[in-house]
């Protein structure tokens, strides 16, 4: 693995080509182009917001806030891992003709989403500061930011390793993209994507067996992040849940712990797979 890691050095600037390539082609005949990096995910906010602020009774105040800090690097790990899967599909003629390492079709569109998550966080953090503007008071950017670096390294491990996984698979076995989807879909909704988590730690079915739905539930890496993300950006929230105030449920460090050996984990399996596929790419018909 590491003599593959070493040509993946020696071919970083065709790296970058792709990677532009990604971004210039990914909006190419769109007006709007880069912006609907921001639009989607400001859009689904803003529906979420207005559904939950009205209909819903989380009682949580700036909760689109809440919610953007967790969509924003889901819709990366999604976007990263879909896109992957397609990756050398998409380039085998491509890849029967030219030799290059062949991990470099994943790896442009991981980075390429990327970049549209760091664009996204910038926005996130303008819309901090036009909170705070508009309602001056304590400072909404939290001492623990800083642990955004630990949180995005750890999405990028998850994401790579799964994106390398499903990619040499689904060129065999097209199945693959379509189980994917199906898991992304699945996860959305259990992970505290579009909610709190602590909607979950404040649920009977959660007090009925003693906290332990909780704890599964953070064994999840990307539950366990996405409440991350959360906790360590936003100040902690009081939740309202049908008309009973609760305070905010701090996430125990074991579960980010875990999550960063899951997603190293994740990556090593996901490379070694690949590795061990790639050579046979020149054989799918």
């Amino acid at each position: 693995m590491l003599a593959e890691a070493k040509e993946l050095w020696r071919f970083r600037e065709l790296l970058v080509s792709m990677v532009e390539r990604e971004l210039k082609i990914r909006y190419k005949n769109s007006i709007l182009g880069f912006l609907w990096s921001f639009i989607i995910p400001l859009v689904t906010t803003a529906v979420l917001t207005f559904v939950f602020g009205n209909f819903g009774s989380i009682g949580v105040e700036s909760f689109s806030a809440y919610i953007l800090a967790a969509y924003l690097p889901y819709l990366f790990f999604q976007q990263s891992v879909l896109d992957s899967a397609q990756s050398i599909l998409i380039q085998l003629p491509l890849v029967k003709k030219i030799y290059f390492p062949r991990e470099l079709l994943p790896l442009a569109s991981i980075i390429a989403n990327f970049i549209h998550l760091l664009s996204g966080f910038a926005v996130f953090f303008a819309y901090l500061l036009f909170i705070w503007i508009q309602h001056r008071g304590a400072s909404p950017f939290q001492p623990t930011s800083w642990m955004i670096i630990p949180l995005l390294l750890m999405t990028v491990m998850l994401s790579t390793g799964l994106g390398l996984l499903v990619s040499a698979l689904n060129t065999f076995y097209e199945d693959v993209k379509y189980l994917t989807s199906v898991v992304m879909y699945l996860l959305f909704f259990l992970s505290p994507i579009t909610y709190l988590s602590e909607m979950v730690a404040y649920s009977k079915v959660n007090q009925h067996y003693g906290g332990w739905i909780f704890k599964l539930y953070h064994l999840n890496p990307v539950a366990a992040l996405a409440t991350g993300y959360r906790q360590y950006l936003l100040a902690p929230p009081t939740v309202t849940i049908d008309g009973i105030k609760h305070p905010s449920v701090p996430i125990d460090p074991l579960y980010l712990v875990w999550t960063a050996f899951v997603s190293i984990s994740i990556l090593l399996i996901g490379y070694s797979v690949f590795n061990r596929m790639k050579w046979k790419f020149v054989e799918r018909p």
